[in-house]
């Protein structure tokens, strides 16, 4: 779609009787959730999430919103919204309040107490936090924010109804229409339903499984496929999923005693994830079901349980170091069983096929999706999405939260319930859109970036840099040295290469030295020789000889130095 929009400048500003949309994430994309709106000079936030690095982005730990757009006018910004406490809507939070620490932050209990845990580890002030719950209306003038509930793979999900003068929104956040929810919780149709009367001017919805026909199937059905693995497996069970999938974690520990085991948690987040649950009666724990790693490790195997991160292929996750036998603590073998109980999030592929092989190779059963109903959806499908524009027949849509294909099937549901072709907004981050008088029209974009957490580097990393960085690791790295002297150009020494993961030995790049000798005398100029341009030619012949006898392209590194 970036199409599209590449004709585009940057918008004028906004209108007196005007509401302006600027997603920063989440389009086009599963991940960087976050959305400003934007009328009379004020900001409103909604949600703050992380993009998690694909196989293509090496040396990243997260991908950050471009908070470029709202940089200059952090005051002007009267509070973020939370619809729920994934890290794909949370994870940046600590990164914005780094920003403006003092923020207001609006979410239920649940979110609002991970949230905290974040702000806590980058020592940041955590006195700003406001729990709502589903019903209450927040008045953040010039916008007012009424919560309702949503049932998702998290509990305590809100979607957002925001009241304007120039009009207004229903952000849905994650949802699904499960009937049957773990937590008792549903969602809230009624209130969409009342929504809708009123008027909804613009409906951000979810994208996820618009491409996925009829209704999800319920959480409550992933229990007897659980039992049925623990029972059928003889030795341990290690079970991957999400840190934040508490529905999951419970019907983990439901299985897990019926069947007379024991469950450690197991991996930095699931251990403080499941403690605040635990604390706020949003996990049942039961009688002596979960124990200390140490003390579950000391049982037979066939009573131990460990609930792991690293259901998306992580390499330094608990489960890839599993999977590779270099964790501390925990090994798998012949009678085990791994229970990927998540979704394969697009783009994780090849890492979570990489962690299955390498279980499977160690001798372990692995049960996932594919193979038994290990896992359903936290998202509506197309069935509950008509469902919702329907009740709701809002007058503009902007389908969110998904990749391009999903954004495009949303919108064509929403056209085959009667919404005009010419009210859905399919966009990306960083398209901005304006809404007056219940009309929506593309007003310009604004840059929306991948911003790299690379460490405790932010923002530093470029694009060449990260092409670098996969071909280094594809293709591998080769350093060229030589010694000339600064006033002749002579080569004072044979040029010494040395490689890593170019070929199996170093002796075969004798045969290219005479060359690259040649190369740099002939190159050098008496009494002018250029640092550089010995450099280049060096990179350049090596290069070209890699290229023609490898068969490979790696970063050459080429070094010289005058005496």
């Amino acid at each position: 779609m970036n199409n599209l929009y590449k004709h585009l400048s940057e918008p004028g500003p906004v209108g007196k009787h005007t509401l302006r949309v600027v997603p920063l994430g989440g389009l086009g994309e599963v991940g960087r959730n976050m959305t400003v709106l934007e009328t009379k000079d004020k900001l409103l936030l909604i949600d703050c999430g992380v993009l998690f690095p694909s196989d293509h982005q090496p040396g990243v730990d997260l991908i950050l919103p471009d908070f470029g757009y709202i940089a200059d006018r952090l005051d002007d910004v009267v509070g973020l919204l939370l619809t729920h406490g994934h890290e794909d809507h949370i994870g940046a939070v600590p990164y914005l309040l780094k920003l403006r620490p003092d923020i207001p932050i609006y979410g239920s209990r649940l979110t609002l107490a991970l949230v905290e845990a974040k702000l806590q580890e980058h020592r940041l002030p955590t006195k700003h936090l406001h729990v709502v719950s589903e019903g209450d209306v927040v008045q953040l003038a010039p916008f007012s924010a009424e919560f309702v509930a949503v049932n998702h793979s998290i509990p305590d999900a809100l979607a957002i109804f925001v009241r304007t003068a120039a009009g207004t929104v229903l952000a849905t956040g994650d949802f699904k229409m499960d009937q049957l929810p773990i937590d008792g919780r549903l969602t809230d149709l009624r209130s969409f339903a009342r929504f809708g009367e009123e008027g909804v001017d613009l409906f951000l919805v979810d994208s996820t499984n618009a491409e996925v026909p009829g209704f999800v199937t319920s959480e409550v059905e992933i229990g007897p496929a659980l039992e049925k693995a623990f029972e059928g497996t003889p030795g341990a069970i290690i079970v991957a999923s999400f840190a934040s999938h508490i529905h999951r974690v419970q019907q983990v520990l439901q299985a897990a005693e019926k069947t007379g085991r024991k469950v450690a948690f197991v991996g930095r987040s699931m251990e403080r994830n499941m403690r605040i649950a635990d604390e706020l009666e949003y996990l049942d724990t039961g009688e002596n079901v979960v124990a200390p790693l140490s003390e579950v490790n000391s049982l037979p195997r066939r009573d131990r349980v460990y609930m792991v991160t690293g259901s998306q292929g992580e390499p330094m996750a608990a489960l890839g170091r599993i999977a590779r036998g270099d964790h501390n603590s925990i090994e798998v073998g012949p009678g085990d069983t791994v229970v990927f109980a998540s979704s394969l999030i697009p783009g994780n592929e090849s890492s979570i096929y990489r962690v299955i092989n390498d279980l499977t190779g160690l001798g372990a059963k692995v049960v996932h999706q594919g193979n038994a109903k290990v896992h359903v959806s936290g998202h509506a499908s197309a069935g509950e999405l008509l469902y919702c524009y329907n009740i709701i027949k809002p007058k503009n849509v902007l389908p969110v939260h998904g990749e391009i294909r999903h954004l495009v099937a949303n919108g064509q549901l929403a056209v085959k319930t009667g919404v005009d072709p010419q009210n859905v907004v399919l966009a990306e981050g960083g398209v901005v859109i304006d809404l007056k008088n219940g009309k929506t029209h593309v007003a310009g974009v604004v840059p929306n970036e991948l911003i790299y957490v690379d460490g405790s580097s932010i923002g530093d990393l470029s694009e060449d840099e990260l092409a670098e960085r996969v071909v280094l690791g594809s293709e591998g790295l080769i350093t060229v040295y030589a010694v000339v002297d600064k006033d002749s150009g002579m080569v004072l020494s044979d040029p010494v290469v040395r490689a890593v993961g170019v070929a199996e030995e170093d002796e075969i790049f004798d045969e290219i030295r005479p060359e690259l000798a040649k190369a740099l005398r002939d190159a050098a100029a008496p009494g002018n020789v250029s640092t550089h341009r010995l450099q280049q030619t060096l990179r350049r012949t090596l290069g070209r000889w890699v290229s023609r006898r490898l068969r490979r392209r790696p970063v050459i590194v080429p070094i010289v130095v005058q005496q």
